[in-house]
């Protein structure tokens, strides 16, 4: 069933045991601050990944206990990066999360064809963002990894949403494909794109959700804005997930979500062997506690399917 919010998020993360999450350069100020909420609310179990002195120094600072936490220790970020995925591979811990590293860096070691996650699908970003006012969370890809997806892409980038969303609970979310018009324009190719998944949709190509597009945001999300416009959809009104046309839009749309609408959001990599934490160097610490619990239930709810 959908969940309402991100205090709603951490209660259900609060039905498993802690995941395990190794945080690659770990000697991070900001991402500490994170870890700490993460494990003072019994959800995580850090494995800190760096140069000790420069961990066990910021841990202090930020006030972070050490006590049930592993640290691991690594020269340099780029070291840092491949350990922290070798105890992913290796089946040692959960989730990874990007600390004091670039990065290309971070995803270099994520998709290293000898230790790395790769799964043979394509890596995109999910958000999933908590809005005041809004019955509910809103979830919207790809807005922080590729760049101008043509439609495969669009299609790997679909499903991975998908799955996300599924592993939170939700039995068949509802998908809204964005574009500047709810009808196919042959001159916009967002509306040829979201007019062909929803056909893929129909035609059970795409699994575990139900698909309609072209739509406009705000008829994806609000139903009188739908209904004055006399759009009849599943979707229309109550979309989940947004999938926005290029990285552009997603970032604006999610920036816009988070500076004028007062939104949270938390987000996660999909499309590898373990869900991956991209934080930004924006974010809150509250913003990297969801961005982990998210994490941890796709990681439990992959297991328990």
């Amino acid at each position: 069933m959908p969940i309402k919010d991100f205090p709603q998020l951490i209660e259900r993360a609060r039905e498993y045991p802690p995941a395990r999450v190794a945080v690659a350069a770990a000697e991070d100020k900001e991402v500490l601050e994170g870890i700490k909420l993460a494990k003072q609310e019994g959800l995580i179990t850090p494995y800190l990944v760096g140069r000790e002195d420069q961990v066990r120094a910021q841990a202090v600072a930020v006030g972070l206990s050490l006590a049930d936490c592993v640290l691991v220790g690594a020269l340099d970020a780029a070291a840092s990066a491949q350990k922290a995925v070798e105890l992913v591979r290796s089946g040692e811990v959960d989730v990874v999360m990007r600390g004091m590293v670039s990065t290309s860096v971070f995803l270099k070691a994520v998709l290293n064809p000898e230790y790395g996650l790769r799964t043979g699908k394509l890596l995109s970003h999910v958000a999933a963002f908590d809005l005041p006012d809004f019955p509910r969370l809103l979830f919207m890809t790809d807005g922080g990894v590729n760049i101008a997806p043509d439609l495969a892409q669009k299609w790997q980038i679909l499903q991975n949403s998908i799955d996300a969303v599924k592993a939170l609970g939700y039995s068949q979310p509802k998908v809204a494909l964005l574009a500047a018009v709810e009808v196919v324009n042959p001159q916009m190719a967002a509306t040829i794109d979201a007019a062909s998944l929803a056909k893929m949709a129909d035609r059970g190509q795409i699994e575990g959700a139900i698909v309609d597009g072209p739509l406009a945001l705000d008829n994806a999300v609000d139903r009188k804005a739908a209904r004055q416009k006399g759009i009849n959809s599943p979707v229309a009104g109550e979309a989940d997930i947004l999938l926005v046309p290029d990285i552009e839009a997603g970032n604006v749309l999610g920036k816009s979500l988070s500076f004028l609408a007062g939104g949270t959001m938390a987000g996660i990599v999909m499309g590898s062997r373990a869900p991956v934490v991209l934080p930004s160097r924006a974010d809150s610490a509250y913003s990297k506690l969801c961005s982990l619990v998210f994490a941890s239930l796709v990681h439990h709810g992959r297991r328990n399917r």
